[in-house]
């Protein structure tokens, strides 16, 4: 049958469409995929019965190991809610929920569990370190101290200004809180001042006998409870 043709017997052009796959190419990248995965089978059973742990081989382009100068803020996933795919993570291997290592592919559960996965020498090797520190000159570690002197001199100096900054700002605080405590004091007054003008200009205008509101609320209590007055009556 032509490849051309379909299995009813007719013409199949109509496929040109799909993408053509070169199968020796592809063959020859399942070949060398098998070759490394042997290699790698071979070198962990060495190390196995050598009693060692099995790691990354180095491929050359490796730089040495570094301290980190990232910050990594693990508050922030405090309350948080992370929705992961059913099934998404076996155990550690893959992304689940917690903090991921894309390097590694591994997920782990708390951040003490995180700082010995980046301290190992799986990370390295995976993130392109060979899990080896350089070691300094006495020139640069006389310069390293410098450094950290010099900051710990500047720490210092902007505690002081910060504290006087606080000095400055609290004392900004307090009279601003003394000013609106006599802003509030005279407004009362002037309220109160307000109130006993009205009640004497309702007394010249309507005389004696109009009632001002919250004049006789005592004498009204007292006449609610039956009392007339305290004391002897008069003669």
């Amino acid at each position: 049958m032509s490849k051309n043709s379909s299995a009813y017997g007719q013409a199949a052009g109509d496929t040109d469409f799909r993408k053509k796959y070169d199968l020796d190419e592809y063959a020859a990248k399942a070949r060398d995929r098998e070759e490394a995965e042997k290699e790698e089978r071979k070198a962990r059973w060495e190390a196995k019965m050598a009693g060692k742990k099995y790691y990354k081989p180095l491929e050359g382009h490796e730089t040495l190991t570094t301290a980190r100068s990232g910050h990594q803020d693990f508050s922030k996933l405090v309350g948080t809610t992370m929705l992961v795919p059913a099934g998404a993570g076996v155990g550690k291997r893959g992304r689940g929920a917690g903090i991921y290592c894309e390097a590694c592919d591994l997920t782990f559960k708390d951040n003490l569990q995180w700082i010995e996965h980046t301290n190992s020498m799986q990370h390295q090797r995976n993130t392109g370190h060979t899990g080896e520190v350089r070691k300094a000159t006495a020139a640069e570690v006389h310069e390293r101290i410098e450094q950290l002197w010099e900051k710990m001199q500047e720490r210092k100096r902007e505690q002081v200004v910060s504290l006087q900054e606080r000095l400055e700002v609290r004392k900004i605080e307090d009279e601003k809180e003394r000013e609106e405590k006599r802003r509030k004091r005279k407004e009362a007054e002037e309220r109160k001042r307000l109130a006993l003008e009205e009640a004497e200009k309702a007394k010249t205008n309507y005389g004696e006998d109009v009632r001002i509101e919250g004049e006789h609320d005592e004498d009204d209590m007292m006449a609610a409870m039956g009392f007339t007055g305290f004391g002897a009556p008069k003669k």
